[in-house]
C-alpha cells in the first residue's frame, strides 16, 4: 500500500529531514565529525530519539551525555557548517517528493521542520524542490519545537487552512506527536520508505 492523500485533506504539510530529504546519513556523518573534534563517539540512538528537534537541543543532549565543557552554541555552528559543506550528498526521498510534485498546484503545500532556516533552504535548493511550497516553517520561526504543535499550526495559519483539514507527512515520533496534538491528519511515512542502513553510514 502506497502513500495517499486523505480525501478530506485541503493542505499538505511535509517534515523535511527523513521525509522529503534522505538526510540522515549526512547528519550522522556530520555528528561523527563533531565527535572527532570534541572527543566523543556519537551514539546513533540520539538521532532515533530526537529526530525532529532543533539542532541546539541535540547539542545540549551531547554536552550532557558526554560530559563536555563545550558551549552548545559552538557545537551547533560546527554541526551546521559541516552539514552545509556536505549538502551535495543529499538525496530526495522519492516516494514523498513524487507526492509533492503530483499535488503542487492542486493543494497548498508547506514544509514544517525542526531544521534552521538556512539548513532548510540549503536542502530544498539542493533537492530542487523549493519552488513547490507555499509556506516554510523552520526552527527559527517558532519558540516551541516538536513535539509541541506550534510548527504545524503555523503552517496551517500561513496556508489559510484549518488544522483538521491539514495532512502531515512525518517520519519522526516527535513530529507525529506534534501533528496529532495539532489535530491534523497524520501519515507516518516510515512504513512506505526504504531509507537504507543510515545508522551504519
Amino acid at each position: 500500500m502506497g502513500l495517499h492523500v486523505h480525501p478530506e485533506a485541503r493542505a499538505l504539510i511535509f517534515d523535511l529531514d527523513g521525509t522529503l530529504s534522505n538526510s540522515l546519513p549526512v547528519h550522522m556523518r556530520t555528528w561523527n565529525k563533531v565527535g572527532e573534534v570534541y572527543g566523543f563517539k556519537f551514539d546513533p540512538q540520539i538521532m532515533l530519539e530526537m529526530t525532529g528537534r532543533a539542532t541546539i537541543e541535540f547539542a545540549r543532549r551531547v554536552v550532557e551525555q558526554y560530559g563536555l565543557s563545550a558551549d552548545p552554541e559552538e557545537i551547533v555552528k560546527l554541526k551546521q557548517q559541516s552539514f552545509w559543506d556536505l549538502a551535495g550528498l543529499l538525496e530526495p526521498v522519492n516516494e514523498i517528493v513524487s507526492l509533492v510534485k503530483e499535488y503542487s498546484g492542486k493543494l497548498p503545500l508547506a514544509v514544517g521542520t525542526g531544521a534552521s532556516r538556512k539548513s532548510t533552504e540549503v536542502q530544498l535548493k539542493e533537492l530542487g524542490i523549493a519552488a513547490y511550497f507555499d509556506a516554510i516553517v523552520t526552527a527559527d520561526d517558532v519558540t516551541r519545537h516538536k513535539p509541541n504543535p506550534d510548527t504545524f499550526l503555523k503552517c496551517a495559519e500561513l496556508l489559510g487552512v484549518e488544522p483538521a483539514k491539514c495532512q502531515v507527512f512525518e517520519d519522526g515520533d516527535l513530529g507525529i506527536e506534534a501533528a496529532k496534538t495539532a489535530g491534523m491528519i497524520v501519515t507516518d511515512v516510515r512504513p512506505h520508505i526504504n531509507y537504507g542502513e543510515w545508522i551504519h553510514s
